[in-house]
């Protein structure tokens, strides 16, 4: 059975505000099924954006679950992140899901795991995915060399990473706080 593949998501948080994004591409195989899938969402009356890469359903689940983790702790990023990563290593049906989350508000930027841990990268930069080591790599490099806004620089990074990784695509969707 051919893998499937999809996603790349980009985050980046700054004092100038934060942003994520994703490109659209979902492959299974050496066949693209899908140009236009949105990976991104806006949770928590739109102060929490999420990203996820991994298997489609698996992410939506852990969404739904981070959602409801949101609204227990008030809105807490780190607490809900948490809360779910506990969850997730002590139910047997969560830890078999494939897929991460990257969630961010205005003062945190949190990957989640597929084994169930929370990191908080020490740059404020995070990419998921297929293409995301391509991603990461590009929005360092913009970080330390120009004065773009974080939009700007997930969306220069997604588009590199697109232009690198066969499993990205241009078709690129960002959300910024």
């Amino acid at each position: 059975m051919p893998r499937l593949r999809a996603t790349t998501v980009l985050a980046v948080r700054t004092a100038a505000g934060a942003a994520i994004g994703g490109d659209g591409q979902v492959t299974l195989g050496n066949v693209v099924m899908k140009n236009d899938a949105k990976k991104i969402r806006r949770l928590h009356d739109g102060k929490v954006l999420a990203g996820f890469a991994g298997a489609a359903a698996d992410a939506f689940s852990l969404l739904e679950r981070f959602e409801a983790k949101l609204r227990d702790h008030q809105g807490s990023v780190p607490r809900a992140a948490a809360e779910l990563a506990k969850e997730w290593r002590t139910d047997r049906v969560l830890r078999r899901l494939e897929a991460m989350l990257v969630v961010l508000d205005r003062e945190h930027l949190l990957l989640l795991s597929g084994n169930g841990d929370v990191i908080q990268p020490t740059d404020d930069v995070l990419a998921i995915g297929s293409g995301g080591p391509y991603a990461l790599a590009a929005a360092r490099a913009l970080l330390a060399h120009t004065t773009m806004k974080p939009a700007e620089v997930v969306r220069h990074g997604l588009e590199i990473a697109g232009d690198i990784c066969i499993y990205t695509n241009r078709n690129i969707d960002v959300v910024e706080l």
